[in-house]
């Protein structure tokens, strides 16, 4: 409600309105915060959205909440160690987003498949050379 304010007494009664405006907001959040459920259903509310069972923080597991501190920080401090405060915390934002991306199904898979390429070239390096069967075999 904007009501204009022309004289003393429309902003003396404009603000008797806003006090109890006040007093109403406040008498509703202390209604909304009267026990520690409702306190811990809002807190709650804040890592997880309703409606996207995998969208809070909570619901990643470990590797993926271990991403969400060190990514940034391993970035931030390698590779844009001289940036500035903007740059850091664009990276930051989008090492953020990327984290939920790193799961535990995700560095199993890349080790599995790091662990099969190193394995593969060190067999290829220690396998004994096959015989020469032209050379061996007498000519008659």
């Amino acid at each position: 409600m904007d009501i204009p304010v022309r004289t003393i007494s429309d902003l003396h009664a404009e603000i008797i309105r806003l006090e109890k405006v006040k007093q109403q907001q406040e008498m509703d959040l202390k209604q909304r915060f009267n026990s520690p459920s409702n306190i811990f259903a809002i807190v709650k509310s804040i890592f997880h959205k309703p409606g996207d069972p995998k969208n809070g923080i909570l619901d990643q597991d470990l590797f993926g909440l271990l991403s969400r501190v060190i990514l940034p920080f391993t970035l931030n401090k390698t590779l844009f160690k001289g940036s500035g405060f903007l740059v850091k915390t664009l990276v930051g934002l989008v090492s953020q987003k990327a984290s939920t991306y790193i799961s535990e199904d995700s560095v199993t898979g890349v080790w599995d498949k790091a662990k099969g390429l190193i394995t593969g070239l060190l067999k290829k390096k220690n396998k004994p050379p096959e015989p020469d069967f032209a050379k061996a075999a007498p000519t008659a």
